[in-house]
């Protein structure tokens, strides 16, 4: 940032604190709001208003706890849309931005934790990718923690029972399921 706003105006000293959050946590809070059922450009879209509005305001006691709580309630009322919530749901199949070198196991739990329940995958993500204590995930959601830890516990559990049973891709073409199987071991003397 360097002091002027795109509209023009010239933003002051106190946005400063704002610039290193953004520019060490953005990729994650935008993952948040994706766990939040927010597309990427949503979720682009909100990160963007979340920082304009904090940068008028002066530092908190906690940055990132307060850029999160802001993020997640200007996260839920964009929600609210039916026509958002239609393109949400169309949107799911992409939940994350596939790379060229993620492996079928990668795609599998990325596809599996898409199917959880938002508060689960809101809480998994923000103990995993975040790296919060429950008690940070609590005091942010307005939970207890044992309320957060059984979130996390559930969810995990789900994934893993899904985990366990998906030996197959699906084709994103056709949606057809495609079948891994074992290789299969060298023949002896060849």
């Amino acid at each position: 940032m360097d002091g002027c706003l795109s509209d023009g105006t010239v933003a002051t000293d106190i946005n400063h604190w704002c610039e290193g959050l953004y520019e060490t946590h953005a990729a994650q809070i935008i993952l948040y709001g994706r766990a939040l059922g927010l597309s990427h450009s949503e979720a682009e879209d909100v990160l963007q208003e979340t920082f304009m509005a904090l940068m008028n305001v002066p530092e908190p006691e906690k940055p990132l706890h307060y850029c999160l709580r802001t993020f997640r309630n200007r996260a839920l009322n964009y929600k609210r849309g039916l026509w958002r919530r239609v393109l949400r749901e169309l949107e799911s199949s992409r939940w994350f931005e596939r790379s060229e070198g993620e492996t079928a196991r990668e795609r599998a739990a990325m596809r599996c934790l898409s199917r959880l329940p938002q508060e689960q995958r809101e809480v998994i993500v923000l103990k995993i990718w975040h790296e919060h204590t429950f008690e940070e995930i609590a005091r942010l959601l307005d939970e207890s923690p044992n309320t957060i830890a059984g979130r996390y516990r559930y969810g995990l559990q789900k994934l893993q029972k899904w985990l366990k049973g998906e030996d197959y891709e699906q084709d994103a073409s056709s949606g057809e399921p495609i079948t891994f199987l074992e290789a299969a071991s060298p023949i002896p003397g060849t």
